[in-house]
């Protein structure tokens, strides 16, 4: 399995990206957490708790308590790439957080961005 530079990435230095894009559409830091937390099944306490010991995104998705049944319905382009295409395990859970906040970002419902 090749070994990503972003794996090594801190979720803490890009969490902040994540809610700036969303506040930039008229979003909000709560729907960012929400979901993340949906996808990944850490609790609020838990994201807090990753944010603040500075895990990498291996580490981050690694720890995650239990990762959405239903993450398997999100599809969709995201940096050029095609999620459902991707092979690697821990890529594929980077790019289906990146493709949910990227559908916050462009005004989605949180009911579809949660596949309910």
């Amino acid at each position: 399995m090749p070994h990503h530079q972003v794996f090594k990435m801190k979720f803490a230095a890009v969490y902040p990206l994540y809610v700036q894009k969303a506040e930039r559409k008229n979003r909000t830091k709560k729907e960012v957490d929400q979901i993340i937390c949906w996808l990944t099944g850490y609790n609020q306490a838990g994201l807090r708790q990753q944010i603040e010991q500075e895990n990498d995104f291996e580490t981050f998705f690694a720890q995650a308590p239990a990762f959405h049944p239903k993450s398997s319905l999100i599809k969709g382009v995201v940096c050029g790439v095609r999620v459902e295409d991707v092979t690697d395990p821990l890529m594929q859970k980077l790019r289906y957080l990146d493709k949910l906040i990227d559908e916050l970002a462009k005004g989605k419902t949180m009911e579809k961005i949660l596949r309910q």
